[in-house]
């Protein structure tokens, strides 16, 4: 069979396949969710949103935005005194370490090497910030610690081998810190040999504590030194929640108890602890246990949520070509589309603007296409004529999530596909 020329298609799709794109309606601005990488100091959180760096008041009041650039910012941080805010930030294309003034203000950018500097926590002395980098990793499987002068000057690396989460304890002499990152955030209750553990640092003796785990191993970050108490993250019970270690009677107690969904990116200051659970940010306090979620409400342009038009060939994942190789079918941003090779019409089967459709598969006899989408809320295979009329049949399919590939029989009765666990069915 002649192979088709689809040289048209990148043309077709940008001249014709311009796709309006639009989520669902915003919820109500007074239940904003989706705040994340909260920060605390004595009378502000900070935290991030939609990409940008914003500061309230501890009752969710007065919320302020503090940047507004097309990178994103990321990992905020208190100075001791409240007054500065330490952050990673994409100001010049480069992940670095900047800082800004509470109140608002031009960022000071105190990082400039070509690998992402990830910013960890000031130093109690408020001098310098602690951040990460693998700027001296040639094998980049890790990152190391350094501090950088707040008024600017040479970074300086920590006698510390490998570090990815760390944080001072207000002693200003030891450290907590995990050696490397987390697993769990690619398999969830992970369990193997490099599951998260924390290590507290003394640099006089270079000498290392483990907080203690159980047997089974469970994933600790985040650390958070409080007094005598390091707070952290930890999945022992399954889902993350806040856990504290004494350093004095080397016992580990569980502090909250969400069992709906994780805690999520907590820190401490001002002698609370901050942290992000179900979209919303919760103060805790580390005295009583008790903890509340914070209302906050951000005035927002949402840009990546407004109606607008996505053409050209860049947008593409998937494709399948028909019998006949008369036309091929694209997952072009969430939607199926079919193109000719050659002339013909740009046929959008799906024009589901709400829900994620991929993995277009031609059936033999060319009449039918089959793909998969959560239109329905969950994925769903369905199997619709490739000219785009009529409703397309919903098939319900078994697995464990993540279906991809579907594979038709040579006589167009019957779909292969695989999911999440590696395992073939068919239907």
């Amino acid at each position: 069979m002649r192979q088709p020329r689809l040289t048209p298609v990148t043309a077709a799709l940008g001249a014709l396949l311009l796709i309006a794109t639009q989520t669902a309606r915003g919820a109500d601005p007074g239940e904003t969710k989706m705040l994340t990488q909260p920060a605390i100091s004595a009378n502000r959180i900070a935290f991030i949103y939609a990409g940008d760096l914003f500061v309230s008041d501890l009752n969710g009041a007065n919320v302020q935005r503090l940047t507004a650039d097309d990178g994103v910012e990321s990992n905020p941080v208190f100075s001791p005194d409240g007054k500065t805010l330490a952050f990673s930030a994409q100001y010049d294309g480069n992940v670095d370490v900047f800082t800004m003034p509470v109140t608002g203000g031009a960022p000071t950018r105190l990082t400039y090497h070509p690998g992402a500097d990830i910013v960890q926590s000031f130093t109690p002395d408020g001098k310098a910030v602690l951040f990460t980098s693998q700027r001296a990793v040639f094998t980049t499987r890790y990152s190391q610690l350094f501090t950088v002068p707040v008024q600017g000057g040479v970074e300086e690396a920590l006698p510390i081998p490998n570090a990815a989460r760390a944080t001072y304890a207000s002693d200003g002499v030891r450290i907590a810190y995990n050696p490397i990152a987390g697993r769990y955030l690619q398999w969830k209750t992970y369990r193997g040999g490099t599951a998260q553990r924390l290590f507290l640092y003394n640099p006089q003796g270079h000498a290392i504590e483990k907080i203690p785990q159980p047997e089974s191993r469970a994933n600790d970050t985040d650390p958070m030194w409080l007094g005598d108490n390091v707070y952290f993250r930890s999945d022992r019970n399954r889902e993350f929640n806040v856990f504290a270690y004494d350093t004095k009677t080397k016992q580990v107690r569980q502090i909250t108890k969400h069992d709906d969904f994780p805690v999520l990116n907590a820190s401490a200051g001002g002698g609370n602890i901050v942290y992000e659970q179900a979209g919303a940010i919760h103060i805790l306090d580390p005295r009583s246990g008790s903890s509340r979620p914070v209302p906050i409400t951000v005035a927002s342009d949402l840009r990546e949520t407004r109606v607008r038009f996505s053409k050209g060939a860049k947008w593409i994942r998937d494709a399948a070509i028909s019998p006949s190789g008369a036309r091929a079918a694209f997952g072009f941003r969430g939607e199926i589309v079919t193109v000719p090779g050659e002339k013909g019409d740009v046929r959008n089967l799906t024009v589901s603007v709400a829900a994620h459709d991929r993995a277009p598969a031609w059936s033999p006899d060319g009449k039918s296409i089959a793909w998969f989408s959560d239109a329905s809320g969950e994925y769903q295979l369905l199997v619709g004529g490739q000219d785009g009329k009529g409703e397309p049949r919903a098939i319900k399919v078994m697995g464990e999530g993540f279906y991809d590939a579907p594979v038709w029989s040579s006589d167009s009765q019957k779909i292969a596909y695989w999911d999440n666990s590696q395992t073939i069915f068919w239907l």
